[in-house]
């Protein structure tokens, strides 16, 4: 099932920021959540959406460690993804279509692995299970644009235990909110897009990159106010 704000289709620069697409998923999804649901957010971009999710519905905070496989000339576009549990996924035809050979790829998939073992050690320190067995994970990223790195989630947080699975994004183009829905119980996407060229950042007046510093501060900000999972 798709949930969606019909007054939000189609357009961009919706959002104020992060944080304000994270309060409108948080008014979404109340009323919608077993108690004891997890919030799981994918840094870094899902962590500022996710907070006020996690503070407004009263329920925990953690990560999902999750990586695009970029190309080392560009970020910002994706081919692939790493997860916390090892897993990999690639598309082909994005990998093909950027010329990258398998020597590339293999540094590529080399630099995102070394990413997530970062990441897993700086944001969750040990923490336990990411989802009670049989629990509800609430997955939250700050849009999707192929879904790639969100399906990857997904598959993961499936084998780490979760029954119940639900997606929640400020923003999403319609093909990948589609593709999301069809492995998920459930998808909140405040404001869905279509068109050839999608970019999550046009759903936002202030787009800023996160790096892990300011990651840990909005977690420890979440900890302080009892809503990050120790």
């Amino acid at each position: 099932m798709i949930h969606e704000l019909p007054e939000m289709w189609d357009r961009t620069r919706v959002f104020r920021d992060r944080r304000h697409g994270g309060e409108v998923l948080a008014r979404m999804l109340a009323g919608n959540l077993s108690p004891g649901s997890r919030i799981l957010a994918v840094p870094a971009g899902g962590v500022p959406v996710a907070a006020p999710i996690a503070k407004a519905l009263g329920l925990s905070l953690d990560v999902a460690v999750v990586s695009k496989v970029t190309p080392s000339w560009n970020t910002e576009v994706g081919y692939g993804a790493v997860a916390f549990d090892g897993r990999v996924r690639i598309d082909e035809p994005t990998r093909s279509a950027f010329g990258i050979d398998e020597a590339d790829e293999r540094i590529d998939l080399e630099g995102a692995r070394a990413k997530v073992r970062r990441r897993v050690v700086s944001l969750r320190r040990g923490r336990g299970p990411l989802v009670p067995n049989g629990g509800t994970a609430v997955l939250v990223d700050d849009g999707l644009a192929s879904g790639i790195t969100m399906e990857t989630a997904v598959e993961a947080i499936r084998d780490a235990g979760a029954d119940r699975i639900v997606v929640a994004v400020p923003t999403g183009h319609e093909r990948s909110v589609l593709r999301i829905a069809a492995i998920v119980d459930e998808v909140f996407c405040a404001n869905v897009r279509t068109g050839r060229a999608f970019a999550v950042a046009d759903a936002y007046r202030t787009w800023v990159d996160l790096d892990d510093a300011g990651v840990g501060e909005i977690l420890e900000r979440a900890r302080v106010e009892g809503s990050f999972q120790e």
